[in-house]
């Protein structure tokens, strides 16, 4: 399971790290948050260092559809209503401007990615009443958007908004020629973060600053990230044969769909869920029925999924990670708006990083909490946290290893001992240890990507136990095969 970017690109391999070194700054992920921010902060006079545990790109990076928008579905009015007008100002400004310096860099480093600009459109199939009070809020606050009830979709809408100037790319492209200068070293997995020292496994980084770009902070404390924000993932067909769309679109409705067109290919996607609560699968399978519905002439050839980190108020934290870290920095929970919170990210941490004034970040301060409008959302998280440690302890697995089907997985129990199985189609039999290392939570099964997920905070593991997705940061090293 490939995105379409991965299918039809390559980025050239890096050195990993061969020993202690020091550097003014050091970046944290290699995806387009931590290259990007690499990138400006080098352009300011920093000596700055990227390190990845793995690719450059291969994180969600890969995964997006690759969108430059700053519709991030029904937020504006909603900004209005929890943080007042100045700071729904900020949120649009940074994401307005990120499209902006996205043209400019592709302009000025003559950067072949297949940049577009497009419209984005947020589609409605039930009471269009939000999406006209969204149309006013967006254009109060400096956004060209406008109510509509046209659209290219192949069945009909209550009504939809409409942002212009808005963007899409093809990231890995994009995401090569911006890191061609930069220093980065792959497969340097970080373990420990004190101070002003990265202890890696390829070696110790000493840095003046540091930033956390690895899309979920693996350091629980100080910043308590893992209590402030949960993942989820999405999935994603691409196919032939389908009407040629001009737009983007997104459905207002969490059980609608995204549509875009990458030239003749479009990417259909849907089928969200909390990461760790996908036991029963079935999402590719749906989106694959509703593509006939709509598309019956379409060919589907990629398949893939994303993952992202969803904040309590569903604004991304950027800016210092904490107060008892003045050097430390982080960009996360970017929501399903990975391609502008990265540029948003890289703006406000390399000027803050440099000593600059930047007006809009108030609105991302990763140290906003208010107890009124968060404590909910706070008592959620932590209740799917408890959930999964307490399911360790006293849910009885459903399946025994005799039980499991071929090609099916899931947890067991053998003399009141847990196991994470997968038999394959063949008969063989992985088994694993199913306590995430990151806080201990039980994982599950994920049946559509043959994968252990961790209900709490998202950590995903092959079945042979490979780290799939953070905020783990090793694999599981209790398996075996047989």
């Amino acid at each position: 399971m490939v995105s379409i970017w991965e299918e039809n690109y390559s980025i050239t391999p890096r050195e990993e790290l061969s020993g202690d070194l020091s550097t003014d700054v050091a970046v944290i992920g290699a995806g387009m948050a931590g290259i990007l921010t690499a990138y400006y902060l080098t352009q300011k006079g920093f000596k700055t260092i990227v390190v990845d545990g793995k690719r450059i790109g291969s994180g969600q990076t890969k995964g997006t559809t690759a969108k430059i928008t700053s519709q991030h579905a029904d937020i504006y009015h909603k900004l209005i209503d929890q943080f007042g007008e100045e700071k729904a100002k900020q949120y649009a400004f940074a994401n307005e401007n990120a499209i902006l310096e996205y043209k400019n860099l592709v302009n000025e480093l003559l950067i072949d990615c297949d940049f577009e600009e497009k419209s984005a459109y947020l589609y409605t199939l039930e009471d269009a009443t939000p999406l006209e009070e969204e149309a006013v809020a967006a254009r109060n606050l400096g956004i060209d958007a406008e109510f509509t009830k046209e659209t290219e979709l192949p069945f009909e809408v209550k009504g939809a908004v409409k942002f212009a100037n808005q963007a899409q790319f093809h990231p890995l492209k994009f995401l090569s020629a911006v890191a061609s200068t930069l220093t980065i070293y792959e497969n340097t997995q970080v373990l420990e973060v004190e101070d002003t020292l990265l202890k890696t496994n390829r070696g110790d980084i000493s840095a003046k600053y540091i930033v956390f770009a690895s899309h979920y902070p693996f350091i629980n404390a100080p910043g308590f990230y893992f209590l402030r924000m949960h993942q989820d993932r999405s999935y994603f067909l691409a196919c032939k044969n389908a009407t040629t769309l001009i737009g983007m679109y997104r459905s207002l409705e969490k059980t609608g769909y995204s549509l875009r067109c990458y030239k003749d290919i479009l990417l259909f996607g849907g089928g969200g869920h909390r990461t760790g609560e996908n036991s029963r699968g079935g999402q590719y399978s749906a989106l694959r029925s509703a593509l006939a519905q709509f598309y019956p002439e379409s060919k589907e050839f990629a398949h893939w999924s994303a993952q992202d980190c969803m904040t309590l108020d569903g604004v991304p934290y950027i800016g210092p990670f904490s107060d008892g870290k003045p050097n430390w920095y982080v960009a996360t929970g970017f929501g399903k708006w990975g391609m502008t919170s990265s540029m948003v990210s890289a703006q406000i941490i390399s000027k803050q990083i440099a000593g600059e004034d930047v007006w809009y970040a108030p609105v991302f301060s990763p140290e906003r909490f208010t107890l009124t409008s968060d404590f909910k959302a706070l008592l959620e998280e932590t209740k799917h946290a408890v959930k999964g440690l307490t399911r360790r302890i006293f849910q009885l697995p459903k399946a025994t290893e005799e039980e499991l089907p071929l090609g099916h997985g899931g947890i067991i129990e053998v003399d009141e001992i847990k196991y994470g199985v997968y038999k394959t189609e063949n008969g063989e039999i992985y088994i694993i240890d199913p306590k995430c290392p990151h806080l201990g939570c039980q994982l599950e099964w994920n049946p559509d990507e043959l994968s252990f997920d961790c209900p709490c905070h998202g950590s995903r593991f092959t079945f042979t136990g490979e780290l799939l997705d953070n905020p783990a940061q090793t694999d599981i090293d209790d398996k075996k095969e047989r």
